[in-house]
């Protein structure tokens, strides 16, 4: 099981909360972006920087997920293609999508993507809140407490 990280959106305060996990669980842990992203010294953290473009870093991911790893991405589409693969997919905001919830999430997010199309101003995402990275630690620590148990049988 490896963690993907879809790094260039990815608070930093997300970032090091997975640092921790990694270290302490030895899960492989992959940041994947467009740019240099600094990680600490850890031989289970590691950095994969892509060519610029667009989704570049999101194709790298689904490229190299395999069933039983979890992607942590904000990106819906990129969470739909993991799904697809068998892999997991955390939002940074601790929403656990899964295949019940992916596809309803998408036709919401294309919806969206109309009326800003349209010229209808949908507002941003919401101010990340504590609430947010205790809801994402907590979903982390499910995943990696549920992925150790059942590897371990």
């Amino acid at each position: 099981m490896r963690l993907w990280i879809d790094a260039d959106a990815c608070p930093n305060v997300i970032k090091e909360i997975v640092f921790r996990a990694a270290e302490r669980t030895g899960v492989e842990t992959i940041l994947v972006a467009n740019q240099y992203i600094r990680t600490p010294p850890s031989r289970h953290i590691r950095a994969m920087q892509v060519p610029g473009g667009f989704d570049a870093a999101d194709a790298a991911i689904v490229e190299r997920v395999e069933a039983g790893d979890l992607v942590v991405t904000a990106d819906i589409p990129l969470a739909a293609q993991a799904i697809a693969k068998g892999a997991g997919a955390l939002n940074p905001r601790g929403e656990l999508y899964t295949p019940d919830t992916i596809a309803q999430r998408l036709s919401m997010r294309n919806f969206m993507d109309e009326l800003r199309g349209a010229g209808v101003d949908t507002g941003g995402p919401a101010a990340f809140h504590p609430r947010d990275r205790q809801a994402f630690a907590n979903q982390l620590d499910r995943w990696l407490s549920d992925a150790q148990r059942t590897s371990h049988r």
